[in-house]
């Protein structure tokens, strides 16, 4: 068993965008009632988070967005761009997201805890510098990638990013640095529109953005296959300090936002290879963020996989019952060939030993 901690507070069911959008509080509050029973509360820890002072917010933005979404800070409804909106709470909610992922950095270079999962509202991953949008205020794992460099002097970190959409405010915010490595699973053409084969980084980043876009109906083969042969031997090449991930579940095989068909055994495979990889390189250091994901069953089996694989927990109990473990074994020797994934490894070959 490993020392994972998990992030969540009320805070979090309190943002609320509008009754009929789909970035509802209803997408965790049965995921926080299964953790909150005893019997499951016993395998994880649940640090406090402190929300961030504008300061740390200014490690991503710029302060005229921050201001922008404070000012709707105890309002009914803001809205931010055509489907980011915003209530009374979310402002604070979002400073509350940065927190948890700046917090669980801190306990990670402390060895407080060994890995962590933050299972926090509202996502982050498309936020721009100096815009929400995609139902993103502010974009919590770029901040906690720029808190690691600031205050840790990280040089080398590699974020993944499983959304089935783009995470275009992360991308941007690295493109031209080698010391943020970013690769993002995605189907494509989606929302936002962007993450092309050909958009691979520029200057000192040429080589460190690596897209997979897919054009929808791949399920745990395929993803298996992609973490196999291009993620295992890129990480492992790239030999990262640190180990980030924008965990969207909107992947999953009846979320009817894509045509993606995961389940929560291929969510945990993936999960596998990365704390894997982080124990192989980088003394088991590796954070999970909440994005997007919005069936709920869902949601639930697939976060409960990353989380008993994060924790390493083999008995089987409510969080893990559906997980047929011989099938997540067995995802380890899946290499098999899929024009999509052959065209990505065409790409990564001019810059990664594949």
């Amino acid at each position: 068993m490993r020392n994972t901690a998990i992030f969540k507070d009320k805070i979090f069911l309190a943002h609320d965008p509008g009754s009929t959008h789909i970035e509802s509080p209803g997408r965790i509050k049965r995921i926080y009632e299964i953790l909150n029973k005893g019997e499951n509360r016993e395998y994880f820890i649940e640090p406090e988070i402190i929300p961030v002072s504008k300061e740390k917010l200014l490690y991503n933005h710029t302060e005229n967005l921050v201001n922008q979404v404070a000012a709707t800070s105890g309002k009914l409804y803001s809205v931010l761009d055509a489907d980011t909106c915003t209530s009374g709470e979310s402002y604070n909610a979002a400073c509350h997201a940065v927190g948890a992922v700046v917090g669980a950095m801190d306990l990670i270079f402390n060895k407080s805890v060994d890995n962590g999962f933050g299972l926090v509202r509202p996502p982050g991953h498309h936020a721009e510098k100096n815009r929400s949008m995609g139902f993103c205020l502010f974009n919590n794992i770029a901040i906690a990638a720029q808190h690691a460099r600031k205050k840790y002097g990280i040089k080398r970190i590699f974020i993944v990013d499983w959304d089935v959409h783009h995470g275009n405010g992360t991308q941007n915010a690295f493109y031209e640095t080698d010391e943020v490595f970013y690769l993002s699973i995605h189907q494509y053409p989606l929302y936002p529109g962007t993450g092309s084969l050909r958009e691979t980084g520029s200057g000192k980043g040429q080589g460190y953005t690596l897209n997979i876009p897919l054009p929808g109906g791949q399920g745990d083969m395929e993803y298996a296959n992609i973490f196999n042969t291009v993620v295992k031997p890129v990480c492992r090449e790239y030999r990262p300090e640190l180990i980030l991930v924008s965990a969207g579940f909107d992947t999953y095989i009846d979320d009817g936002i894509s045509a993606m068909r995961v389940t929560g055994d291929g969510f945990a495979y993936m999960t596998r290879v990365l704390v894997n990889l982080a124990e192989e390189l980088c003394d088991g250091r590796i954070f999970f963020s909440l994005e997007g994901g919005y069936n709920f069953s869902g949601m639930e089996e697939g976060v409960f996989a990353t989380l008993c694989e994060l924790a390493g927990i083999k008995e089987k109990n409510e969080m893990n019952k559906k997980m047929d473990y011989t099938f997540i074994s067995s995802l380890a020797e899946e290499k098999g060939i899929h024009p999509a994934i052959e065209m990505v490894r065409e790409v990564a070959k001019k810059y990664w030993k594949m």
